[in-house]
């Protein structure tokens, strides 16, 4: 093996391993379970930072194991992969920072991030899947690895939230499973290819490639919670804020979403996609995802929940985006991959940040937060404004490429998506900033766990909501800087549409 080949395997192994031995570690070793968590993180952003590099200036990192004749494992980087995976692996370091100031006090923790752990190997093996087999493999073990985390605190609700995440998300994953066997019987083995790897079917099989494509969008639809597979989402918010911001920010919606784009751009080919008529089906239902999640959104005063619907909403934005045909479409689903992962962590950590200081669990209770907590409620305002789509924040990015697509592919009524979906953003959104600015605190919070000191609480769960925040102003103020997420999408959008 050369280091090509040791890169990607790097990646995924150095999570791996760093879960393997915290499991083994006593529940009191708080500096030793720490100096792993970071450690593997940030050995992991570093190879990735290799990786960004090479992929950028065109170099190829593969490795492949043969299960069986025609059956093989692959883990490949391309530009695709490289967003991914970068995402992932900026903001596990932030969530694992979180993650050990937000359960200092708490049992179990060693278990608790040996899957944290396994989770980020399962995600990064996701985003470095060279073909739909690899893919399904790291799919089902995201499943896996995620559900003692929703199921961690041990309560019936947390037991109840993480069953109905578990059914759903299996569920999903045995539609996935039979899409790709189907596929795999029809033409073998399935690499990602750019521009498609089913372009130039005969016409004979496309009554069956429909049929495929249903199949694995079903699948991966659960995941990226398109109505009416979304049931899961808000009933896994039981789970601690760190496994919230995984599941919304970075891990599970994530992979859905990914996998969206793989099928639509390296399984069939976005022009062939849309000949099939298939672009349609993903416009309608991530269209009426958008709408219905913004709606479902406004009635609830539970803060987590209200942020689940949110998501919901948000994340179909990418499939949006691969559902219109033409490179500028591309652009803003691509970015949104990151960009609505940097806002909804932000957004997730400060309601974590509100919960474990004040025992604020609800947007009725959040009146005059913003007097007790500033930085955290300024750090909720430029992610909450950023969904909404404000400049010069990323998300206004995001919308502003969906847009111009939409206008491009002469899809007018995509703009009307977007204009209803940002109306419904600001109608959940700024009712809950107004009550933080101005409204008067109340004379005793809900439940005041950590009184103000030097900082408005501890500073490992104050400042990744901080930098988090920071991320969506630079992200939208230097859009057009080398290696920001939207240059990397341009790039990915050249080669997929091959310009």
């Amino acid at each position: 093996m050369n280091f090509d080949t040791l890169l990607p395997v790097g990646i995924v192994l150095t999570s791996l391993l760093a879960g393997g031995f915290i499991f083994l570690v006593k529940e009191e070793s708080h500096v030793l379970r720490g100096v792993l968590n970071l450690s593997g993180a940030i050995v992991k952003l570093l190879l990735v930072g290799v990786m960004i590099w090479g992929v950028y200036h065109g170099h190829v990192y593969e490795a492949r194991w043969t299960l069986a004749p025609g059956l093989e494992l692959v883990l490949q980087a391309d530009a695709l992969s490289v967003l991914f995976v970068t995402l992932s692996s900026v903001l596990w370091l932030v969530t694992t920072i979180y993650a050990i100031g937000y359960l200092e006090d708490s049992p179990n923790r060693s278990r608790f991030f040996g899957f944290f752990s396994l989770c980020v190997s399962a995600t990064v093996g996701i985003a470095l899947a060279g073909n739909l087999l690899s893919f399904v493999i790291f799919y089902e073990l995201l499943t896996l690895a995620t559900y003692p985390l929703v199921a961690h605190r041990g309560t019936a609700e947390a037991t109840r939230g993480a069953k109905i995440y578990l059914a759903y998300t299996m569920g999903g994953g045995v539609l996935l499973l039979i899409g790709a066997i189907w596929l795999h019987v029809l033409t073998g083995p399935v690499d990602f290819v750019q521009g498609g790897v089913l372009s130039g079917s005969a016409p004979a099989l496309e009554g069956q490639l429909i049929a495929i494509f249903v199949l694995l969008l079903a699948g991966l639809g659960v995941k990226s919670a398109l109505i009416p597979l979304h049931g899961w989402l808000p009933q896994s918010m039981v789970a601690p804020a760190p496994v919230s911001a995984l599941l919304h920010a970075v891990a599970v919606v994530k992979a859905g979403a990914f996998g969206i784009l793989r099928v639509v751009y390296d399984v069939y080919g976005v022009a062939y996609a849309s000949s099939l008529g298939l672009l349609t089906l993903l416009g309608i239902l991530a269209s009426t995802t958008i709408l219905y999640g913004s709606i479902k959104a406004l009635s609830q005063d539970g803060l987590k929940k209200r942020l689940a619907y949110s998501t919901v909403s948000q994340v179909s934005y990418i499939a949006l985006g691969a559902s219109i045909l033409g490179p500028i479409a591309t652009v803003g689903g691509m970015v949104h991959l990151v960009h609505q992962g940097i806002m909804k962590i932000t957004l997730f950590f400060c309601a974590g940040n509100y919960a474990e200081t004040l025992g604020i669990h609800h947007v009725s209770q959040m009146d005059g937060v913003g007097r007790r907590m500033p930085w955290t409620t300024l750090a909720f305002s430029v992610g909450a404004l950023g969904m909404i789509g404000i400049p010069p924040i990323a998300g206004f990015v995001t919308k502003w490429y969906l847009g111009l697509g939409a206008v491009e592919a002469n899809a007018h009524w995509v703009l009307l998506i977007l204009a209803a979906s940002s109306l419904l953003n600001a109608g959940y959104f700024l009712p809950i900033l107004y009550r933080a600015w101005f409204r008067p605190p109340p004379e005793v919070w809900p439940a005041e766990h950590l009184h103000a000191g030097r900082f408005e609480t501890q500073g490992t769960l104050l400042w990744p909501p901080v930098i988090t925040a920071a991320l969506c102003l630079i992200a939208g103020l230097f859009a057009a800087a080398p290696f920001s997420p939207l240059e990397w999408a341009q790039l990915i959008a050249r080669r997929e549409h091959g310009l």
